[in-house]
């Protein structure tokens, strides 16, 4: 029986972090409603750039090297050569990941109920406007067609590796990204690498119940189909099956990420940065739209919580917890804390300008409806669980008086009907990055 004493309704059923003061927290205005500004795609472009090999700066490069490496390899495995065959039948094996553990543990993960609630959570894609779905496609198109070859690249290896941990590691920094590798080739993660991936509540039953087509099957579309050169290396043009929403990949994306920044605090908002990144990377490939990846962004940080609130999973998180960080420790020889930090040329997902990023992937430019009045996001219970890790000297009233400081302006697609201001609402707008960094930096 799975404990919901701080788990939502039916629906939703660094180093050293510098903290505001106390009282600030309890006055913190609401958010002012204005639409935020949209930064050009060119700007986009060069920072997603930043994060790839193409960026021209030595440690990033070899970082990124090593994480193609790594993935080819598990995929392979003990065959002669790679092949498309392998890649689709990989998966974690038991020297990775402590699936016994797990299976041991008896937890029932809800899956069937949590489809359920993500389906109820995203209603509002069937009502969404013509005008809304045309910008929808338009933003894809943009995207896909003026990706560079190193953003193409790197989306490749984000969508072949997305049974395995590997793309978290670029969020890390190149010291602890070199330790999770090896650490994670080792076995010395397993139990982490085990609930983490189970964890991922499929989106299958959603992109069944929504049925929309995916952007490369829409009639005259001008999309680029990316031919795979860097991880199977057969130039076989990247396609993927089902419905487009929501997102499969960034549920993926989002829930690994959010977890292991749960778990690895001191890189909290570099891996919820690399979430969006990966979601992204969707788009890029012109196999998902800018409403599915924001669709799977609210489903994973609701399932997240929700699963954070259980007594019984959170007994397995600790656990897998501390076996993550030891063997971290023990593998970069230094804290978590010495580890974490890095020159900020050779640790891109720290840069200013991500924040720059991470806003704009909440909206993807698409419109707003001009008739909403302010309303401020209400915080569903127990969703302030998200922040509880990177902010702990924090109270629950002042983790939830920060999500609804820095929550988005009401409104846009997703967020449901004009007033409503239930869990959909709050978890279009939730805006985990700012959230974060007003508390590190008021």
């Amino acid at each position: 029986m799975r404990d919901h004493s701080r788990v939502f309704s039916a629906i939703g059923s660094l180093s050293v972090v510098r903290v505001l003061p106390i009282a600030s927290l309890f006055l913190l205005p609401l958010p002012g409603f204005s639409a935020p500004s949209q930064p050009d795609s060119a700007t986009i472009s060069a920072i997603v750039e930043s994060t790839t090999q193409a960026s021209h700066r030595p440690q990033v490069i070899e970082m990124e090297r090593a994480i193609r490496s790594a993935l080819r390899k598990a995929i392979q495995g003990d065959a002669p050569q790679i092949t498309r065959k392998q890649l689709e039948s990989a998966t974690q094996t038991a020297q990775r990941a402590d699936t016994a553990w797990l299976s041991a543990s008896g937890y029932d993960f809800a899956v069937t109920a949590n489809q359920q609630a993500g389906i109820a959570l995203l209603a509002s894609f069937s009502s969404l406007s013509a005008e809304v779905l045309q910008k929808n496609t338009a933003i894809v198109t943009r995207i896909n067609r003026d990706a560079t070859e190193g953003q193409r690249e790197q989306a490749l290896v984000d969508a072949q590796g997305v049974n395995y941990l590997y793309f978290l590691a670029d969020a890390l920094g190149p010291k602890l990204a070199n330790a999770f590798i090896g650490a994670y080739d080792r076995g010395e993660l397993r139990k982490a690498a085990a609930l983490i991936k189970a964890s991922e509540i499929s989106t299958a039953e959603a992109k069944r119940h929504f049925n929309y087509p995916r952007p490369f099957l829409q009639p005259n579309n001008t999309l680029h189909l990316v031919p795979d050169t860097v991880v199977i290396g057969d130039n076989q043009p990247y396609t993927a099956s089902g419905g487009a929403f929501p997102s499969g990949h960034t549920n993926t994306g989002y829930t690994d990420a959010l977890l292991l920044a749960e778990m690895i605090p001191e890189r909290f908002v570099p891996l919820i940065d690399r979430a969006a990144r990966y979601g992204y990377s969707r788009i890029v490939l012109g196999v998902h739209y800018p409403l599915d990846v924001i669709g799977s962004r609210m489903l994973a940080e609701r399932n997240v919580a929700h699963d954070l609130n259980d007594s019984r999973y959170r007994r397995l998180f600790e656990e897998a917890k501390a076996e993550l960080r030891s063997a971290l420790e023990k593998a970069c020889g230094a804290s978590l804390s010495v580890c974490a930090q890095n020159a900020p040329q050779d640790d891109p997902y720290t840069a200013p300008q991500m924040q720059t990023f991470y806003r704009y992937t909440m909206t993807y430019g698409l419109p707003a409806q001009t008739h909403h009045a302010p309303t401020a996001a209400i915080v569903p219970e127990g969703a302030d669980v998200l922040l509880d890790a990177v902010l702990p000297h924090l109270s629950a009233t002042q983790r939830r008086n920060l999500m609804t400081k820095t929550a988005l302006p009401d409104g846009y697609p997703l967020s449901g009907a004009a007033g409503e201001t239930g869990e959909q609402n709050f978890w279009q707008r939730l805006n985990l990055h700012d959230a974060v960094q007003l508390a590190q930096h008021p």
